[in-house]
């Protein structure tokens, strides 16, 4: 029996202090604003998505928001499997 080959990823360019920033400040821009712009002013989704593509800006950029996010999905795993479909991650297992 033979072992699947493994896959090497290439390891990322980390991003610049300033990058980080600006997307950290964008995601959180559309935390606030995708409730009030999806709201009344333009009908359809733009404030479920707006708000799911902020959190993933932040959470992308933060530690101190994953740090968040962790301690929200040990008390919440159903809600946070949601989450996680929606931000496109896969599922790891805990640590036992």
């Amino acid at each position: 029996m033979t072992t699947p080959a493994l896959t090497v990823r290439k390891p990322r360019r980390p991003r610049s202090l300033a990058r980080r920033g600006a997307e950290i400040t964008a995601g959180v821009m559309l935390l606030i604003l995708s409730p009030i712009i999806g709201g009344p002013l333009i009908p359809g989704p733009f404030g479920f998505i707006g708000s799911a593509i902020g959190l993933a800006l932040i959470l992308r950029n933060s530690h101190w928001a994953r740090k968040r996010y962790v301690a929200f999905k040990r008390r919440y795993p159903r809600i946070a499997r949601w989450v996680d479909v929606g931000l496109r991650r896969r599922k790891r297992p805990r640590p036992e």
